[in-house]
């Protein structure tokens, strides 16, 4: 996989299908959509590109209070490679990034710098500030739109925030089952301390 930071020196991509989000943890969620990704550009014979963010929006924008990552940038990376993604692009997030409208940025970046042809987006992914639906004629009339509806387990739908409540209220295993892989290190040796767990049980 190819890893580029920012806009700058991109390449030209063969008919690129294109997905654009956090990740965080990517998570079971995550998962599927990537998986669709990656089947939409080995079909069009093209490459699949991931966009994410760096820092996450919420801590570019002062409202990362109580936010816990579940991820890293380096660990985000390594679990998108083993889904067999063949191009990341970290977008560094900032107050000028964010003003964007949606239309700004599928003129200027998912067409105007990586030649986008297909777009995977979640049920209720939406772009820029002004909340442009992926489904918005703006949108779809200039490129191919795939929609992937909302994972669930056991009766849950997988988000970050599902996984970062149960992490909270020390139910690792239930993180891990949403998550679909083990808690990174990090996040483990930071995790909270549950009623029933004292110390003499770690």
């Amino acid at each position: 996989m190819r890893v580029f930071y920012g806009f700058e020196h991109l390449p030209h991509f063969d008919h690129p299908a294109v997905t654009v989000g956090s990740y965080d943890g990517v998570h079971l969620g995550h998962r599927a959509l990537i998986e669709r990704l990656v089947g939409e550009a080995r079909a069009a014979g093209g490459e699949s590109i991931v966009m994410t963010f760096e820092p996450h929006p919420r801590i570019a924008l002062g409202r990362a209070e109580g936010l816990r990552l579940l991820t890293t940038l380096d660990e985000k990376i390594a679990l998108l490679e083993g889904l067999g993604v063949d191009n990341l692009i970290v977008i560094p997030f900032d107050r000028t990034f964010s003003a964007l409208t949606g239309r700004e940025f599928v003129d200027r970046y998912l067409i105007g710098r990586l030649g986008a042809e297909t777009l995977v987006a979640g049920f209720n992914h939406r772009f820029g500030h002004d909340g442009l639906a992926c489904d918005d004629p703006q949108v779809c009339e200039r490129l191919r739109v795939v929609r992937v509806g909302p994972c669930t387990v056991d009766g849950v739908r997988v988000s970050s925030t599902a996984i970062r409540q149960r992490f909270e209220s020390g139910d690792l295993a239930g993180a891990e089952h949403l998550l679909g892989h083990p808690l990174s290190k990090s996040l483990r040796q930071d995790r909270p301390v549950a009623e029933n767990d004292s110390l003499e049980n770690k």
